[in-house]
């Protein structure tokens, strides 16, 4: 869906020629836009809540546009209202921008000028109705959705087939990129299922090395080998009743697949140096990044053994506005009194390939809460090189284009203490465009006075 769909503008104007002509030219660049010949109609047409911008004359036949914009703004506080007139001077703009309108407008103005102003507006509404929309999600959130964050199709799906499956007492496999938070889908899958009193064991094939793997999985009695003070319970009784969770499965060791098979078909197992056959009641879930079937180094019949039902989590970059859901979910735990995203970092976040996916986020986000100073791309752009994986993260030029000017025209308020004029002396910008370059990257005077 569009932005210019989602968005709504209420144009209030009494001549209704001037009306006419501006909301035929917000409609010919895809705007909904609702008329108004007054104030009194106006409020009674936008609600609290309501999600857009209005553009409104300060000539009313009923009340000024001065006197009706404390009024739109106590409905809706973070509602940019434009200001538009032909009688206006520089007192009364001054006055209007102080009183919370987002720009004025004096009559007659280039449409092109109507349509980029409206275009800044949208953005900016379109940024706090998301984060509004996100603040809902984390407070509300309850269960499953608290926990696998997200509203994306994927994680709908995924939670939806993880309920289905955690009372099935079978065999899981979950697919899933390094850092996606595959131990956490498992970990929830026990917890719901129907053996949550038992113990959730969580082994990572890859860390064990192929010496001490058989030890780890089955336990060892006492004086077994050399070091083998007394008798150890392995992963796998110690999950007698409860969930033994694989992780990086592909990367077990080939004579440890066999006898793998063999505890998932007797449900046996025997200690090493040991001669009891011990029974055991388990649930198997296991992990892989990419697909155990056909693959050489994966013995097929454990593969079969294990592949009952599947999950897949989805990695971090399919994942759309999951990310900055996820991102503020993080934030607010490292700072729950951290800046806001602006739109330039939202852009950042979305536009990343996040190599490390969730577990690289919550880094990013960590570092960011904690320091009010940085943006996104700061914290991107200064990573370690080996860090990076290029094919897939590096932002576009016009992303630390567009971070680059932020950053000067934060030093440049900050170095003259809030003074617009001294900035646009020293960068050489118009009022105007100065204005307009701190709306978007959501630069306030007043955090630098």
């Amino acid at each position: 869906m569009s932005q210019q769909s989602v968005i709504q503008i209420a144009l209030i104007e009494d001549d209704e020629i001037v009306r006419l002509a501006i909301s035929q030219r917000l409609q010919l660049a895809g705007y909904d836009v609702i008329e108004c010949a007054d104030g009194e109609s106006a409020l009674s047409l936008i609600p609290t809540g309501f999600p857009g911008i209005v553009i409104s004359d300060v000539r009313l036949p009923d009340i000024s546009g001065l006197a009706l914009l404390p009024q739109l703004l106590a409905n809706n506080p973070e509602m940019p209202v434009i200001l538009m007139t032909g009688h206006g001077d520089i007192n009364m703009a001054v006055n209007a921008l102080r009183d919370g309108a987002f720009d004025f407008l004096e009559k007659p103005f280039d449409p092109d000028k109507l349509i980029e102003t409206v275009g800044c507006a949208i953005e900016k509404r379109q940024l706090q109705l998301g984060a509004n929309k996100r603040e809902e999600y984390l407070q509300q959130a309850q269960g499953l959705d608290q926990i696998l964050i997200g509203s994306s199709p994927g994680m709908v799906e995924l939670r939806q087939q993880l309920v289905k499956i955690a009372n099935i007492d079978t065999n899981v496999i979950i697919y899933g990129d390094t850092g996606c938070g595959k131990e956490l889908v498992a970990d929830c899958l026990h917890k719901v299922s129907t053996r949550s009193q038992g113990n959730f064991v969580a082994l990572n094939c890859a860390a064990i090395p192929e010496a001490l793997f058989e030890s780890e999985l089955f336990g060892h009695e006492a004086g077994a080998f050399t070091g083998a003070i007394k008798k150890r319970i392995g992963k796998l009784e110690y999950a007698d009743k409860g969930t033994l969770f694989l992780d990086e499965i592909e990367s077990m060791p080939l004579n440890m697949q066999i006898k793998m098979l063999r505890i998932l078909q007797e449900k046996l197992i025997v200690r090493v140096g040991g001669n009891k056959s011990i029974a055991i009641d388990v649930r198997v879930i296991a992990a892989a990044k990419e697909s155990l079937k056909d693959n050489q180094g994966f013995r097929q019949d454990l593969f079969y053994r294990l592949n009952v039902a599947q999950l897949y989590l989805p990695p971090l970059r399919e994942r759309g506005e999951d990310i900055l859901l996820l991102f503020e979910h993080y934030v607010n735990l490292a700072n729950i009194h951290a800046k806001p995203l602006s739109g330039l970092d939202e852009k950042t976040l979305l536009a990343y390939g996040w190599p490390g996916n969730v577990r690289e986020l919550i880094n990013v986000a960590t570092r960011f809460g904690l320091d009010a100073s940085l943006t996104v791309a700061d914290i991107l752009v200064t990573k370690p090189l080996a860090s990076i994986d290029s094919s897939a993260s590096e932002l576009s030029l016009a992303m630390q284009t567009q971070n680059f000017e932020r950053k000067v025209i934060a030093e440049a308020l900050r170095t003259h203490k809030g003074s617009i004029i001294e900035v646009m002396d020293i960068l050489d910008l118009p009022r105007r465009t100065l204005n307009q370059k701190m709306q978007k990257y959501d630069l306030h005077r007043a955090d630098y006075i």
